[in-house]
């Protein structure tokens, strides 16, 4: 639950500080000396890998159905048509874990750094993938293996590179701090799900479809360009200075939990209930697409439209990111995801209009503001939330743990959605009722968020710092301890 003072105290513009007297005060992250471009690209390093996440998570849907068209029944009577999709997930759950305890027990540069190389590694061996004596089904059952580990590497951009993003945007303009988060991390994955699908399209074309072995392959070997292009800039970069200044050596387990679990509980629920809808929102476009496309069309149209589908999300998110600079993460939030779930509702209730040939261009247009919904909401906006309410000591295990119950609401809806269909007494409803699920998820996240949520504004992480050393403090933890050791005993000004 919310603490009302807490949000009274954020929603002025220049908080007291909150921390005991100081004997030495730090200088401001934002009066810090530095060029225009040191500040900025920190943040482009930490963030932008996400775009791997975006491009690597969206090409395996192309990918699949190349490898369905080569292989025919070997494919899809096999467990790897599924396998190759969703072992991803489990391999980015294990990912944000591993990669958010690394991150505040040991580095954020290196835990970065590590991660992408894995995705390097293993987003190479996918376009390699080989069974032993050219089977099929070894080949499969290897792609299916390196895509698990591909997830760990994904999974660890979360963690290690948004957190790193979130500290790093300290030391820039106030008022423009929450956006230079979004764009390099939301609007990347966003950038990256229609890049993938535009890559997909170009290749079929070049390719043709008596050519989709070697397609396929390209496809995925086109992943490895993102991580290594962002190879030096990571290895270049050093610590965010908020972690240097906060950091724990000794972590008190049961301290932390006391503080934190229910505002963790609230930004993991909003995760999970909008990844959890956000699969079924798929089911729109895979309705107007059939419409469009009707039997028999190429791929490299099917692959074109899916690039149409994507780029609803753009305007979304870019809105997203200014908006919350605007009117705050909080806000930006459930008004995204309120006015989608009032949209879904409507949606649901003229599907039997809108899901018709004669209406197909109505059915795009709503579907895209709908899709646009999301993204300017949720999906900007719960990284963030999940970013800068918790202390840096613990950023990483924080945003890790609300990052990962967020993945399994997508793992879970892809089981419960097409139950819910498979119950559906027509079509209509078939239609029809996984939107009224989801939809009505919709308006409790925004619920969550107005009420549950606490206030955050430019200066939050360090507000937050403050405040979580106070408790300490209180509670008998030693905090001069916290930091690297030529800041020990010195606390941030707030």
């Amino acid at each position: 639950m919310a603490d009302p003072q807490y949000n009274k105290e954020m929603s002025e513009k220049d908080p007291a500080p909150l921390g005991a007297a100081q004997s030495v005060e730090l200088q401001p992250l934002e009066d810090v000396t530095k060029g225009r471009w040191e500040r900025s690209w920190p943040t482009i390093a930490c963030g932008a890998g996400l775009f791997s996440d975006g491009y690597l998570n969206q090409i395996i849907g192309p990918v699949g159905t190349m490898l369905q068209k080569i292989y025919g029944d070997a494919y899809t009577n096999s467990s790897a048509q599924q396998n190759v999709s969703s072992i991803v997930f489990a391999g980015t759950v294990v990912g944000m874990l591993f990669f958010g305890y690394t991150s505040d027990h040991w580095s954020r540069k290196w835990s970065l750094m590590i991660s992408t190389i894995i995705l390097f590694v293993f987003a190479a061996l996918g376009a390699g993938s080989y069974g032993a004596g050219g089977s099929i089904g070894g080949m499969l059952a290897a792609l299916t293996a390196y895509r698990f580990f591909l997830g760990i590497g994904i999974g660890g951009e979360y963690p290690a590179g948004s957190v790193g993003a979130a500290e790093n945007t300290g030391e820039l303009k106030a008022g423009h701090r929450n956006r230079w988060f979004i764009m390099f991390t939301n609007f990347q994955i966003d950038f990256g799900f229609v890049v993938a699908a535009l890559v997909s399209m170009i290749l079929v074309l070049i390719f043709t479809e008596d050519h989709l072995r070697a397609c396929w392959r390209v496809a995925l070997g086109l992943g490895v360009i993102p991580p290594l292009s962002l190879m030096y800039l990571r290895l270049k970069m050093n610590e965010p200075e908020e972690f240097n200044r906060e950091r724990m050596h000794k972590f008190p387990v049961w301290l932390i939990i006391k503080f934190y679990w229910k505002r963790l509980a609230v930004v993991s629920i909003i995760w999970f209930l909008y990844d959890f809808s956000a699969y079924s929102f798929g089911i729109y476009s895979s309705a107007w697409l059939s419409i469009i496309l009707g039997e028999g069309a190429p791929l490299w149209k099917s692959f074109g439209w899916s690039t149409v589908v994507n780029l609803f999300y753009i305007p979304g998110s870019a809105l997203g990111a200014f908006m919350s600079d605007w009117i705050g993460p909080r806000y930006t939030l459930a008004l995204g995801v309120g006015l989608q779930g009032i949209i879904g509702f409507i949606m649901a209730g003229c599907y039997k209009w809108l899901a018709t040939p004669e209406n197909v261009a109505g059915f795009v247009v709503v579907f895209g503001i709908f899709s646009a919904l999301g993204e300017m909401g949720p999906g900007d906006n719960i990284g963030l939330c999940a970013a800068k309410t918790s202390a840096t000591a613990i950023r990483g295990q924080y945003y890790s743990y609300a990052a990962a119950f967020g993945k399994v609401g997508a793992f879970v809806g892809t089981y419960v959605i097409p139950v819910i269909q498979k119950n559906a007494p027509n079509a209509v409803r078939k239609g029809q009722d996984p939107f009224w699920v989801s939809s009505s998820l919709c308006l409790l996240a925004a619920f969550m968020a107005i009420f549950m949520l606490p206030q955050i504004n430019q200066d939050t992480i360090t507000h937050e710092d403050a405040r979580f050393r106070d408790y300490l403090e209180a509670n008998g933890y030693d905090t001069a301890t916290m930091g690297n050791p030529d800041r020990q005993n010195v606390q941030p000004q707030v």
